[in-house]
């Protein structure tokens, strides 16, 4: 059964051989090689008549299925592709293990393995395949990651999805979400000490507001592989991407040592009041308020908070449901999916493994670290000017971070744990919220330093 297989595949490949030769010399030469082997079996007569025809056939099937080898992944595979393949297998495990940011690490993870799927380039040959190939068609939805188009309808999905109630009926939790962004002026210093410049220094700082689509809107303006104030900067959009939506995925492990170091057993006890009930004017008016008033401090935020505020516009005015159901559902997910895929084809061995990367992955990870702290510690010295009664969680502080919902939820389940009937995660949503504008806000300040 196997010899007859064998008999079959060969005598496609022969067949397949003859046709490309009939397909793609032109006429005369096609011609030609005919009546030059006819001419041949003519000479030989009968016997072996068919020597010159089939050597001709066998040379062509060799070269064919030489060329057919050049091209295939197993010919053109570096050590980096295969590297990149595991790290984009590990992302999809996390995500389907531990349900680590599934809706991320799954599109993220598949697109580092297309990213490293290697193909045939000597020579500068296009086949118009990879990402950072003109004409691919994933280097056309890459354009929507280096434009900067993509983040913004993010933030629209997610203003639709946003509840602002807990940050209304409790304003001082938004001081949490503003101190948690030391971490992306320390990060910003950091990156300048280790020689990156200054438009390339901004964009890794902001990865430490936990924010992926503000990281790539950021990077894609400052980090894009262009000459930025005055700099040349190098393409760090797909590093930078990797490292925040990383380090957002990994909130559940990161956040609850640092919690847990920087609080005692005490200041986790702590009961706050519960939120007092908002009113629909106020839920209509804050996102109008809001949008006016951030952007006039910080305009370059504009598209983000733009689209964030007009989001929770659609889904508070109570007259645009439909258009908010379609925000917050089939849009968001189908851009989450192309930001995904695209952001990891970007990560192509030759042009991700390099030590920028490597540093950045560093610096990336203090940065969460320190905003992290930061909120954690800044609710400590309010509750210095606080009466016992009316106190903060330090826990709520470490919600400061802009990874929604997911630093709440790790808030939530600390609070429960030192207390099952405590609940934090409403108090932690609040500064949570408050810090997705603060890392916009940020992001916006920096690129009125840096373009």
């Amino acid at each position: 059964m196997t010899i007859k297989r064998a008999f079959t595949v060969l005598g496609i490949l022969f067949v397949l051989t003859l046709l490309n030769l009939l397909v793609t010399q032109s006429p005369g030469m096609a011609e030609t090689a005919f009546a030059q082997t006819t001419t041949q079996i003519a000479k030989q007569g009968n016997q072996g008549a068919d020597v010159p025809f089939m050597k001709f056939a066998i040379d062509k099937t060799i070269e064919g299925v030489s060329k057919f080898i050049t091209f295939t992944g197993f010919r053109n595979a570096t050590r980096g592709n295969i590297l990149m393949i595991v790290i984009g297998l590990f992302f999809i495990y996390l995500a389907i293990r531990y349900d680590y940011e599934p809706l991320l690490l799954v599109p993220i993870g598949t697109g580092i393995i297309i990213g490293n799927v290697p193909f045939f380039q000597d020579g500068g040959v296009n086949l118009q395949l990879g990402i950072y190939q003109e004409g691919s068609v994933l280097n056309y939805l890459y354009f929507g990651v280096t434009k900067g188009i993509y983040p913004p309808l993010i933030f629209l999905g997610i203003g639709a999805m946003t509840d602002f109630s807990s940050l209304i009926s409790s304003p001082r939790l938004m001081l949490l979400g503003a101190a948690a962004q030391i971490g992306i002026f320390l990060t910003f210093i950091g990156a300048l000490y280790v020689g990156f410049n200054l438009p390339e220094a901004g964009s890794i700082g902001i990865i430490g507001g936990a924010d992926g689509p503000t990281a790539i809107f950021l990077s894609s303006k400052l980090a894009n592989g262009g000459i930025v104030h005055g700099y040349e900067t190098k393409n760090l959009i797909g590093p930078i991407a990797i490292a925040a939506y990383s380090y957002m995925a990994l909130v559940p492990v990161i956040q609850p040592p640092i919690m847990r170091l920087l609080t005692t057993k005490k200041e986790r006890l702590i009961r706050m009041k519960p939120p007092r009930s908002v009113s629909k004017l106020e839920k209509i008016m804050f996102p109008i308020v809001g949008l006016i008033l951030t952007t006039f401090i910080s305009p370059g935020a504009l598209p983000l908070l733009g689209m964030l505020f007009f989001g929770n516009i659609l889904k508070e005015s109570g007259v645009t449901k439909r258009l908010a159901d379609s925000a917050r559902t089939a849009m968001i997910d189908i851009v989450t999916i192309l930001l995904g895929v695209t952001v990891g084809a970007s990560t192509q061995a030759d042009v991700f493994l390099t030590s920028d990367s490597i540093m950045i992955f560093a610096l990336g990870a203090i940065s969460f670290m320190v905003a992290t702290a930061g909120g954690v510690l800044f609710a400590k010295v309010m509750n210095l000017f606080l009466p016992s009664d009316n106190r903060i969680n330090p826990l709520v502080g470490a919600a400061g971070v802009s990874a929604v919902p997911d630093s709440a939820r790790v808030v939530q389940m600390e609070g429960l744990k030192n207390d099952p009937s405590n609940h934090l995660l409403m108090h932690a949503m609040a500064p949570n919220v408050a810090g997705v504008i603060g890392s916009a806000v940020a992001a916006g300040i920096m690129m009125s330093f840096l373009l």
